[in-house]
């Protein structure tokens, strides 16, 4: 699709720049480097600052190549969209990590020498509450704001020196998606230090897939329906798509006649299952990955109650995939051991971001470390189970045991500037 731009002359700092405003809002060629831009790019000058009504531009006040990260915004319509950038500097080397909307991990670290240019490809899937019908999805007050619910692609450069030559932007409505339903352990945590490893998850894609990451802090399957969530995934589903089911943290927590992980967690799943497959999508499950808690010797305490058992057996009855993060979450924090697991954890002492006033132990929710680490894990779930999905993993992805997990010491992941010390619901 060929792009057209309105460029308006606007006078800063006393030079003239270019403002651009496109008037297709689905495809956009942007040129951010230092020359001139390549035929059939639009230059965008650091000063030209995201609006609403231009719709395009850099945003939260940050700026390309001031050393820092910084964002770039565009106004769209809700879908998936393939993000085509070329990384790299010809005044100097470069390393950049590239994210979406809230944190969604894109691009892991990518280095280039001065004058040289590595592109990369990924889709982006951007949302919105509202529902066919002019419903809407019933928000939490923490979401309201938030990137991943907003009328707006935004990308995040980050690393130690991130330099971007080039980036393209297109509308693809026929990629297979992969729906994601979940609590805060699955869900984009959108401020730092908090990680989740549905967050993790598009880096290990191809660009023939988007990740559309619907689950949020303190959902229980009854809850997703009840706030119209799943409503949302089921509207925007077709087939040929996935949903990911990874509930139970929250679930446990119900009490009542007929709550349980065989009668009312089991019958929510299987209704989860069958408006998927209604609309010919394929079913995933996913159990939940234990909580941080040993015993005297190194072992993992088991606080799950008996919610992943029923989600295997919802797997058996219903002939669905089965992700078993229950089992290789057990493998992979024990192999970490009781203190070193802290590091797979949210656990800072005071003053490691901005407003932490005291120290923080969270031991239901992840760092970036261990989200990735759990992430791999899933990616080795789609390669043993998911053998359709598991074509569009990326290529050279090295088979991954948790009994092996990556050192911590070479783990490098630039924190977003965002950061909030409360933890999200759910634990």
């Amino acid at each position: 699709m060929t792009t057209i731009f309105r460029v308006f002359p606007l006078l800063l700092w006393g030079s003239v720049m270019s403002q651009v405003s496109p008037t297709d809002d689905t495809s956009f060629r942007l040129y951010l480097g230092s020359g001139i831009a390549p035929d059939g790019f639009i230059y965008i000058p650091p000063a030209c600052v995201y609006t609403d009504q231009e719709g395009i531009g850099y945003d939260f006040g940050t700026r390309p190549q001031t050393g820092g990260p910084f964002f770039l915004s565009f106004r769209v319509p809700e879908g998936n969209y393939r993000v085509r950038v070329t990384l790299g500097d010809s005044n100097g080397p470069s390393s950049t990590v590239v994210k979406a909307e809230s944190r969604r991990l894109m691009v892991k670290e990518t280095g280039t020498p001065s004058g040289r240019f590595e592109t990369r490809s990924f889709v982006v899937n951007v949302r919105t509450p509202l529902l066919p019908g002019g419903d809407r999805v019933r928000l939490k007050p923490r979401e309201h704001g938030h990137l991943n619910w907003d009328d707006k692609l935004t990308l995040e450069f980050n690393g130690t020196r991130p330099r971007v030559d080039t980036v393209e932007v297109d509308k693809v409505d026929l990629v297979p998606t992969v729906f994601l339903a979940g609590d805060s352990t699955v869900t984009d945590q959108r401020e730092e230090p908090w990680s989740a490893w549905g967050q993790m998850l598009p880096c290990f894609f191809k660009d023939d897939v988007a990740i559309a990451n619907h689950a949020e802090s303190g959902e229980s399957l009854k809850s997703f329906a009840g706030e119209k969530r799943l409503q949302k995934v089921l509207s925007q589903m077709r087939a040929g798509d996935y949903l990911f089911i990874q509930f139970g943290h929250n679930d446990q927590k119900e009490t009542g006649p007929g709550i349980g992980p065989f009668t009312s967690y089991k019958a929510s799943l299987k209704s989860f299952i069958t408006e998927t497959r209604k609309r010919g999508a394929q079913p995933v499950l996913v159990t939940s990955m234990f909580r941080r808690r040993f015993d005297e010797s190194g072992k993992i305490i088991d606080t799950m109650a008996k919610y992943p058992d029923a989600v295997r057996q919802v797997a058996a009855e219903e002939k669905v995939p089965l992700i078993d993060l229950n089992s290789m979450s057990r493998i992979l924090f024990e192999a970490m051991g009781s203190e070193g697991s802290k590091k797979a954890f949210v656990h800072y002492p005071a003053g490691t971001f901005p407003g932490q006033k005291e120290k923080i132990e969270d031991d239901s929710h992840f760092s970036t470390y261990g989200a990735y680490q759990l992430a791999c894990c899933v990616a080795e779930g789609i390669k043993s189970n998911v053998h359709a999905l598991a074509g569009h993993l990326v290529d050279g992805i090295v088979s991954y045991d948790p009994a092996h997990p990556d050192p911590y010491e070479e783990w490098a992941l630039p924190p977003s500037p965002i950061a909030n010390p409360q933890a999200p619901e759910g634990n």
